[in-house]
Formats: structure tokens, C-alpha cells, sequence
């Protein structure tokens, strides 16, 4: 089969992903899970290469040489884009495409808590979606971007690896740039989108320490910068961000990141109870004055005690969202305890909830 036909057979399965790698058969992620397609013939080397080929330009194929590795964005007309990840193993190419729709889906229509909508029309500030790979933190920034770009008159400039959804101009204006094609890397673009006049910075990645000082000082100065990272809650991500940095300049990050933090939202993905798709849950911190005070002093520790007593203000923990959604049978049990950091804390509030559904759990 042609690659598009193969990206063809992937939306009509309704899969995320399609992975390509020697020796086996295509294989999708349909809701969550590998479904390797059976009725098609194992792939071999020069199949794939062939692929490679036809999904590359030749500067691209020049840089996978040097590197080994390599992102890049490709679409299909009228079906949609595709995210592409190309490394090599076992002296073979394996190639992943993660399906991007040419339309971007909205706060509702994703069942995104309603506070997004509030936090993306801030006028300044740091706000970090996080969360492993997979879990759909480019989406919800997506939909974030495209709220504020219905709502705001605003200058928004996204640096991406690589660019996935695609904005058109409402009542915002903005700039997609590429890393690779459009810049050499997030710090040195993050630096230079300072100078462009923006009031919304997008950074696709916080990977690094440069990154995330010049993301912290564009919030300083009054822009609203929303970034990711790849840490799985609110407390993890917080201490990541300050242990970058050296030893002595811990303190002063501390200060920085206490004035500028908006709000963390750690997501993961879970499949829906019967199978029908798949929902996000997510960990919310809201910088009050609490949470300021505690990243100030060191004390992130306490974090999780204030998101469990302060509710009304829209934080939760991602036990307390995972319990309900096991209550309202939206996921099972078993799934909310895979994805739980702490399982038995969530176990525990889950007690006289149907004795015999939790005693199918897997912790």
C-alpha cells in the first residue's frame, strides 16, 4: 500500500497513531491500544524507505542522515495532517505519524475543564500544560489558542516541533514558526519572539535550562506565555522547573516563578469505559496566594494538600478527578488506578464504591 492510502486506512479506523517498523505489519493505536493489521503483508526495509522517500524533502532527508532522527509534518488533502517521527533501530527506519485534524477542536467539544477558557484570556502570566507523550497536550493548547483567538485581539506567536494544528487569523494575528525550518531552537526563538511584538507566546517545549529562564522572563514582562512539559503532575513539574537551574540561583527562581505562575494542568489520557473513545483527566493548580507562598519558601510539598482543600477555586488533584470519573462510570477502575500516582490514596477514596469493582482493579 502507498502511504496514503496506509494514513487513509488510519483515519477511517478512527486511530491516533500508525506505526511502521520492520519486520511486522502496519500496526494502530485505536483508542489507546496497538492493533497490528494482520491482513496486510510485513514491511521490510526498502518498504519503508520507500515511504521515507515519499514523505521527505531532501534537506530533510540530509538532516535524518547527520542526526538519525527526525520531525516533520506531512499532510494528505482533504483527509489531515500527520505529526511524523523517523529514528532508526536495529539499522532500520521505524516511522510513527500521530493524526492531526485540519480542524481544531474546541474546550467543549473535548470536555476540557471550563477553566481554560478563563486562564488563556489572562493578560500575562506562565500557564504549563503537562503531561507524558501521548497524552494530548498539544490539542488542549490548540483549543486554548484558538479560544483566545475567537475572544482577544492578541499577537500570538507559537514556536513548534513540529507545527501541527494550523491557525487562521480571527480576531488575533498569528505566527507559526518551525523549529528546524523556521528557527535553530525554542531559546534562541523564544528570544527573538520577544522582539516581534507579541502578547501570547506558545513555547512547544520547556526542554531546557535557556528555555525556560527566557520563558520565565518574557512572563515578567508582561506577555502570557504558555508552555509544556513532559512531567506527570503539578508538584513534579513546579521542582522541575527549579531544579534546572544551579544550586545558587534556585532561590531566585523560586521568587520569579511564584510571581509568574498561573496555573499547571497535568493531563493523561484514559480509554472510556465500553470503549468508545478516550477522555483526558487532569490535575489543576492555580496560583493563589497559598501556592505562592509555598513555591516561594520551598515547600511544594504542600501543594497537593491545597489542591484538595481548595475545590471551589478549580483546583483538584488527578486522584480526585479520577475518582469521578469512576463514580459517574465514564472509566473503570482499573484503568483510574493504572493511571494514578498514588493508587492506594485513591483506592481509599473510592471505599463503598462497589466492593466487587474494586477488587478487579490492577494497582
Amino acid at each position: 500500500m502507498q502511504i496514503d492510502e496506509l494514513l487513509r486506512l488510519m483515519v477511517d479506523k478512527g486511530a491516533s497513531d500508525l506505526h511502521l517498523r520492520v519486520p511486522s505489519p502496519p500496526v494502530l493505536r485505536i483508542d489507546g491500544v496497538l492493533v497490528p493489521q494482520e491482513d496486510l503483508p510485513p514491511l521490510n526495509a526498502k518498504d519503508i524507505e520507500l515511504i521515507f522517500q515519499d514523505i521527505t524533502t531532501p534537506e530533510q532527508r540530509s538532516a535524518f542522515l547527520k542526526n538519525l532522527e527526525l520531525d516533520l509534518a506531512y499532510s494528505v488533502s482533504g483527509l489531515a495532517r500527520f505529526r511524523v517521527s523517523v529514528l532508526r533501530q536495529r539499522g532500520t527506519m521505524s516511522i510513527a505519524f500521530r493524526q492531526v485534524s485540519f480542524t481544531i477542536p474546541t474546550i467543549d467539544e473535548l470536555g476540557l475543564p471550563q477553566l481554560l477558557k478563563e486562564l488563556v484570556l489572562k493578560p500575562r502570566g506562565l500557564i504549563l500544560i503537562t503531561g507524558p507523550t501521548g497524552s494530548g497536550k498539544t490539542t488542549t493548547l490548540a483549543a486554548m489558542i484558538d479560544h483566545l483567538n475567537e475572544n482577544e485581539r492578541r499577537n500570538v506567536i507559537t514556536i513548534e516541533d513540529p507545527i501541527e494544528y494550523l491557525y487562521r487569523n480571527k480576531k488575533c494575528i498569528i505566527a507559526q514558526r518551525d523549529l528546524g525550518d523556521d528557527t535553530k531552537s525554542f531559546a534562541t526563538a523564544l528570544i527573538h519572539a520577544l522582539r516581534h511584538d507579541p502578547d501570547v507566546i506558545l513555547v512547544g517545549e520547556m526542554r531546557d535550562l535557556e528555555t525556560i529562564k527566557t520563558a520565565i522572563t518574557a512572563a515578567e514582562t508582561g506577555h502570557l506565555v504558555l508552555g509544556t512539559l513532559h512531567t506527570t503532575d503539578a508538584v513534579q513539574t513546579v521542582d522541575r522547573i527549579i531544579d534546572v537551574f544551579p544550586p545558587d540561583h534556585q532561590h531566585q527562581v523560586r521568587l520569579q516563578l511564584s510571581q509568574v505562575l498561573e496555573a499547571v494542568l497535568a493531563q493523561t489520557l484514559l480509554p472510556r469505559a465500553g470503549g468508545s473513545g478516550r477522555i483526558a483527566a487532569f490535575e489543576i493548580l492555580i496560583a493563589n496566594t497559598a501556592v505562592r507562598n509555598l513555591i516561594r519558601t520551598s515547600k511544594t510539598y504542600e501543594l497537593p494538600s491545597v489542591m484538595q482543600l481548595a475545590g471551589k477555586g478549580g483546583m483538584q488533584t488527578l486522584n480526585q478527578t479520577l475518582a469521578n470519573l469512576v463514580k459517574e462510570n465514564i472509566v473503570t477502575v482499573g484503568e483510574a488506578m493504572m493511571k494514578s500516582s498514588e493508587p492506594d490514596q485513591l483506592r481509599k477514596s473510592l471505599e463503598g464504591y462497589g466492593s466487587a469493582r474494586l477488587n478487579q482493579a490492577v494497582v
